[in-house]
């Protein structure tokens, strides 16, 4: 039996918090395959100010596997330097040229390396992890995929090592034209309408899946104790969503969507496009209903399809507010990373950054938003180092332990060597 379309047939959960209950994921078949992009070095590419490159190319790794694959619908989750998306073996072979392709395109338009890996589901299963989900309906133009169980984590461990990662690169594969249809990067940066916009990453660190989720819970319970409801933090505000005529903030989109090598080609696109915007911005200005499309009303759809807040192993969010806010919110996840409830990362800009992948004005539209600066990418430096902390602290706590029980069953320390006594002692 296919389980081609087994994401494609899930009933869509209206909110977060019941779509990571335990009880509405589902285990993805065993002959799907996850698959992994992310640009290497990322973290200093965006230190060097390229982070709307860097943006841009997760998201394009999405556009290229969408369509490959269409009309078929599948799970995946941008990570601001990345992406990680899921297929059927029925559909692998339709995605590994266009994946080489925006490589190569990544490499020759902005020096950056798009690095690609496609790992059976079968390997995150028998390392231990679990590659579970569920599908989140955000707006009726966007469903949301909801990954738990550690999997999507093991594979991008997996293709970013040196010691596993030719296993699971691409190739023997005859390389075309990446289709990269409906990405697009028209808007300006989203100024934060109360002066602050703080990228979230937040991974509880409980012993069950079911403390997990109460602990998540409580985090976004307090997120609006804090910062109030979702209207008021959230990072797309109407009032300050513009279209861009900056040839500099549209030429990315050109260099990945033009004919390469021709720049009369490039400059036309990116006429078009100012063409375009300037005709979209007086569209809804004016509340005008062209081509079928209620221009008035396109902010709020934009601002709906927004995946602002997601997860996938663990809670990101993109918050609009202002420095007490930050700090009492800081405060509260530094009380609970302490008692070693969890671990997280933030990082602050004072705008967000959006791209889109708009494959139908009326109906299939997606808005990825990432803080502005780095985003994603940064908030993950001090989550990683917490981790890190974390896990040190650990080995430490357990190898006292063992040792304490070794003197206990000596009943004296004669044995032991200095280094030994000396952390056994620390125990008291």
């Amino acid at each position: 039996m296919s389980t081609e379309r087994f994401y494609a047939d899930l009933p869509a959960i209206d909110n977060l918090l019941s779509a990571i209950d335990a009880n509405n994921l589902l285990p993805v078949p065993s002959d799907w395959y996850i698959i992994i992009a992310d640009v290497r070095g990322s973290t200093e590419a965006i230190e060097a100010g390229r982070y709307k490159e860097v943006n841009l190319l997760g998201a394009s790794s999405i556009a290229a596997v969408l369509n490959a694959v269409k009309p078929l619908e599948i799970p995946y989750v941008f990570g601001g330097d990345g992406a990680s998306l899921l297929v059927p073996s029925t559909v692998l072979e339709k995605v590994k040229s266009p994946l080489l392709a925006l490589q190569q395109l990544a490499q020759r338009e902005f020096n950056l390396e798009l690095r690609v890996g496609i790992v059976p589901v079968t390997t995150a299963s028998q390392a231990g992890f679990e590659v579970k989900l569920a599908k989140l309906k955000v707006a009726d133009q966007y469903h949301q995929a909801v990954f738990v169980g550690g999997g999507l984590n093991h594979a991008t461990e997996l293709v970013k090592s040196s010691e596993t990662a030719g296993r699971y690169q691409i190739s023997d594969v005859e390389i075309s034209q990446a289709d990269l249809a409906g990405l697009e990067c028209r808007w300006q940066d989203i100024a934060s309408r109360h002066g602050e916009t703080v990228t979230l990453l937040v991974l509880a660190t409980a012993h069950s899946p079911a403390a997990n989720n109460a602990l998540y819970h409580d985090v976004l319970e307090k997120i609006q104790e804090i910062y109030g409801t979702e209207d008021d933090f959230h990072p797309v505000g109407l009032q300050n969503l513009n279209l861009s005529l900056k040839t500099e903030k549209l030429l990315p989109q050109a260099k990945l969507r033009s004919q390469p090598s021709n720049w009369l080609s490039r400059w036309r696109y990116i006429w078009n496009l100012k063409m375009d915007n300037i005709l979209g911005s007086i569209y809804m200005r004016l509340n005008l209903k062209v081509g079928g499309i209620n221009w008035g009303a396109y902010k709020q759809v934009v601002q709906a399809a927004s995946d602002y807040k997601k997860f996938d192993d663990m809670l990101r969010m993109i918050i609009s507010g202002d420095t007490n806010q930050r700090e009492k919110l800081t405060d509260y996840l530094e009380i609970q990373s302490r008692e070693g409830n969890l671990v997280y990362g933030i990082h602050v800009s004072d705008r967000a950054l959006m791209t889109c992948l708009v494959f139908e004005r009326n109906g299939h539209e997606v808005h990825f938003v990432d803080g502005a600066d780095g985003g994603y990418t940064l908030a993950a430096k001090p989550l990683k180092e917490k981790l890190k902390r974390k896990a040190a602290n650990w080995q430490a706590y357990t190898r006292m332990v063992g040792l304490r029980e070794k003197l206990s069953s000596q009943g004296q320390n004669s044995n032991l060597g200095s280094q030994e006594k000396s952390e056994a002692a620390s125990i008291d």
